[in-house]
């Protein structure tokens, strides 16, 4: 793999267990003035992360060992790095767990350098330029939502939430009109590591209807979709 020797752009970690994938990704990012390290598996990336301190991150998701997913709840938790997840899995779901656990972007395999490079050039601007709370607040109907502070208002009345509960409620908020089944709501907020309950999920729905004073028998929030999930929507 070519790589700078000076990194003018900074540090570029590369997580792929494909090496030509890595390889393909290592040469674009070179060419646009990164130092680039790689890793092929999750545990290798935790520890190279902590020994590079990248200013980039290229994670895909199908990696042995430990999952891409995990790999980025774990190093969100410990860099403000912009994470781009490259991935063969292209369901929307994945996208949005993606997303929602930190990366930045997502991109689905089969891809272009030139498809790279463009998003990778965005991912930093938006970095660099916007300020981290616009992303942090929603706004549906009369329901506030402030990641930042983790508050939450109903026209203008204060709500608490317990931490997986307003977890909860960010991503609903995020994704307004989406519905989620019970096992993508588990993956996005408790992780894929759960092992409780499935139906954790209708009790945590129905303490958030009784704080947001969303009644269960006619919401005008969060609403029930039988034989499939929930969703959360702004009411007409």
């Amino acid at each position: 793999m070519k790589a700078t020797t000076v990194g003018a752009r900074g540090c570029a970690l590369v997580v792929d267990d494909e090496p030509h994938v890595a390889e393909l990704l290592g040469e674009a990012l070179s060419a646009e003035g990164f130092r680039v390290v790689t890793a092929a598996d999750g545990l290798a990336a935790l520890r190279r992360a902590r020994e590079s301190g990248p200013d980039l991150i290229v994670l895909d998701i199908g990696l042995p060992g430990l999952d891409g997913f995990e790999v980025c709840r774990a190093l969100r938790k410990e860099t403000s790095a912009p994470i781009i997840v490259v991935s063969a899995r292209g369901d929307e779901v994945d996208k949005i767990v993606g997303l929602e656990i930190g990366a930045d972007d997502y991109l689905s395999k089969p891809f272009s350098p030139r498809e790279f490079i463009a998003r990778m050039r965005a991912v930093l601007r938006r970095s660099r330029v916007e300020p981290p709370s616009l992303a942090k607040v929603r706004q549906i109907g009369e329901v506030n939502v402030n990641a930042d502070r983790r508050e939450v208002f109903v026209a203008g009345r204060a709500v608490r939430l317990k931490p997986r509960e307003f977890d909860l409620l960010w991503l609903f908020a995020r994704h307004e009109g989406h519905v989620f089944t019970r096992d993508q709501l588990i993956e996005a907020v408790w992780g894929f590591d759960f092992e409780g309950d499935p139906r954790t999920v209708d009790v945590h729905v129905r303490r958030i209807r009784r704080a947001l004073g969303d009644p269960a028998a006619h919401p005008r929030y969060l609403h029930t979709v039988f034989g499939l999930g929930y969703k959360f929507t702004a009411p007409d």
